[in-house]
């Protein structure tokens, strides 16, 4: 695993709200009662229709948290590294929208009863399980070298390392998002899924702009 990046206090008393108040519109959703009897849905969130823990649901929740972490990591690392404004406009960006998406995952995690963790080799709900080199957990992943590297750089040094460990994480991300969209079991995770995978392609083409801007390939 990587080193942790240490984040400013309110950086982090913000992530844990907005993890709160993701776990809390969920637990909401799953209690609220109603005045029809419908048949339990896939995506209701009860224990009774909570998916299996081998399924595409709970396997892209748990490592798309894990993806989504290290994306927030490198975003903090980079808007400490440049004033670019628009590198760090795109680093804002990336730590609210991946850090809320990954609290709504870890959310529904808790509301269907399933860890966040788990013994399970990461991708195997998509059939084709990986094991962790220099620390990088799953594709598009940077690694242990690489962030040091990402750590150690100022400037456009540090926009041009970000830009492209970003480039590569999108990707893999966004390869990953598309694969549960189609798989997964509950609307919630297609619905997040199919739009985590837009959003990372449009940054995606954002960043190829960026790179040219500064004279370096993706």
């Amino acid at each position: 695993m990587s080193p942790a990046v240490r984040l400013p206090r309110p950086l982090v008393t913000a992530g844990a709200l907005v993890f709160l108040v993701a776990l809390g519109l969920v637990l909401l959703t799953v209690v609220r009662p109603s005045s029809a009897s419908p048949s339990p849905s896939a995506g209701s969130g009860t224990s009774a229709t909570a998916p299996a823990e081998d399924s595409a649901d709970v396997g892209f929740a748990r490592d798309m948290s894990v993806h989504h972490q290290q994306a927030v990591e490198m975003a903090f690392v980079v808007r400490d590294r440049t004033t670019d404004e628009g590198v760090r406009r795109l680093a804002y960006d990336i730590i609210n929208t991946q850090a809320n998406q990954r609290g709504m995952m870890l959310g529904w995690l808790e509301s269907w009863g399933r860890p966040k963790s788990s013994e399970r080799a990461p991708m195997e709900w998509m059939g084709h399980p990986v094991t962790a080199d220099d620390g990088s957990l799953m594709p598009g992943m940077a690694t242990d070298t690489e962030l040091d590297a990402l750590r150690a750089a100022e400037g456009r040094d540090a926009e041009v390392r970000f830009l492209r460990l970003m480039t590569v994480h999108h990707r893999a991300g966004a390869d990953m998002a598309r694969a549960a969209a189609a798989a997964a079991g509950t609307d919630e995770i297609r619905n997040l899924a199919a739009g985590m995978a837009r959003a990372q392609d449009s940054e995606i083409s954002l960043m190829a702009d960026m790179l040219k801007a500064r004279g370096a390939r993706p």
